[in-house]
């Protein structure tokens, strides 16, 4: 079992820089009428700060609470079609997973076929593998691969069950090895202007909680 990771996070860590309002040029707003407490965030690149401390690999999540959805969406129609971008939210009411379907995904161009992989912090919760299951099902040409940095609550039964549900819904579920996580770092993590883009640095015990993750979801699945 892997040492518990005591860390508390400051509002920044947290996902909710103290100066919101700068440097958000790239990044959109979208506020949901129906949802008025909640608040998805969309952007095609993520602070580093955010990337840092909310995909870190560690078993015990204190203070991620939130869920930080990197996508690439591969449209095959009459010409290959690459769209790519991030989501995040708050625990709070309709989570990134249920944005992706319900705002980026009806935005690709109408396709025979729309390959999309997720770059995501944690696993879905047990809701969102329902709409994710659904969606597959009733989407014969949408093929979905999803790469987790953690697992979130894989002791419960029903979130064991919930897992094992998209995997038969057709969805390939993986957990992010060290070069996913750099590959993240490249495409959705932006740099600071006027800097050259710095490498990426792998925390301390990565490839280790790499394996004790793949381990669980290899026994779960």
């Amino acid at each position: 079992k892997m040492a518990e990771k005591q860390e508390e996070p400051s509002n920044a860590q947290n996902g909710e820089p103290d100066n919101a309002e700068e440097g958000e040029g790239k990044k959109k707003k979208v506020k949901r009428e129906d949802l008025p407490p909640f608040e998805i965030v969309t952007g095609e690149r993520l602070p580093a700060i955010f990337f840092k401390f909310q995909f870190r690999n560690v078993e015990y999540s204190s203070g991620r609470n939130k869920t930080f959805l990197c996508y690439v969406v591969e449209t095959q129609g009459k010409e290959a079609v690459t769209t790519r971008g991030y989501l995040e939210d708050e625990h709070a009411a309709a989570h990134a997973e249920m944005a992706f379907f319900n705002t980026i995904l009806p935005t690709c161009q109408a396709g025979s076929r729309h390959d999309v992989t997720w770059y995501v912090s944690s696993s879905p919760c047990v809701t969102c593998a329902q709409r994710i299951c659904e969606a597959l099902r009733k989407n014969k040409g949408l093929r979905l691969t999803i790469m987790v940095g953690r697992l979130f609550m894989w002791e419960e039964p029903e979130m064991q069950a919930a897992l094992r549900s998209m995997k038969e819904a057709g969805c390939k579920l993986r957990i992010m090895k060290p070069q996913d996580f750099e590959y993240v770092w490249k495409n959705f993590v932006e740099q600071e202007e006027g800097e050259e883009a710095k490498s990426f640095v792998p925390w301390e015990d990565i490839q280790e909680n790499f394996q004790y993750y793949e381990e669980k979801l290899a026994e779960i699945l």
